[in-house]
């Protein structure tokens, strides 16, 4: 294995060919990419089981300038008024700008409300996605101008069956069926937490 090399980032799907699962999601994300534009999001569901992922991997397919933040670091409406207003206004020669706002139910109710009037202020030229872990604590207005979709974990086989591509790629082989098997039951649906698990099992190998 590559030395400073995060598991969780270095496998971290690309393009939707390569992400698990949701196919029902990936269908209606395909046919937005294929358009070069897409509408706002609200991704949905437990802890690690995609949803940064989906996002991350849309602006990357996607002809657009975008704007990345963790809404659990920067939460408070100083972060709306000064970077998303700031960057939702500035000229841009891509398609289309995307605001990426991580974790959003961490999201006070006032930049919540302050972020409604910047997506309609800015609709014409810019996209936001917005991933949470519990959609209730996103206001119904900021839902409203979203389509939101619940992002479902993967299947325990499916998982169990990308873990091993991932060691066989680290380490040459797969491990131990019944190990492999007892971390995805432990850390189901976490898939992130699967990761970090295998990877300090990697390194004390």
């Amino acid at each position: 294995m590559k030395e400073h090399s995060l598991l969780v980032e270095k496998y971290r799907s690309k393009n939707l060919d390569e992400y698990v699962g949701n196919d029902h999601i990936k269908k209606q994300i395909q046919s937005y990419l294929d358009q070069d534009d897409i509408q706002n999001f609200i991704f949905y569901g437990p802890a690690g089981t995609g949803k940064t992922t989906l996002a991350k991997l849309i602006v990357n397919n996607l002809d657009c300038d975008y704007l990345y933040i963790n809404a659990s670091d920067e939460r408070g409406i100083e972060t709306i008024r000064d970077k998303v207003t700031s960057f939702s206004s500035t000229a841009s020669f891509r398609q289309v700008k995307v605001v990426i706002l991580d974790e959003a139910d961490f999201l006070t109710i006032q930049a919540q409300a302050s972020l409604r009037n910047v997506i309609e202020s800015f609709s014409r030229s810019t996209r936001f996605i917005m991933t949470c872990n519990y959609i209730e604590r996103i206001i119904d207005p900021l839902q409203s101008r979203c389509q939101v979709l619940k992002v479902i974990p993967p299947s325990k086989q499916e998982v169990a069956k990308h873990l091993n591509k991932i060691l066989i790629e680290e380490i040459g082989k797969g491990w131990d069926v019944d190990a492999l098997v007892d971390i995805v039951n432990t850390h189901y649906p976490d898939i992130r937490k699967m990761l970090n698990t295998i990877q300090l099992s990697i390194k004390d190998k």
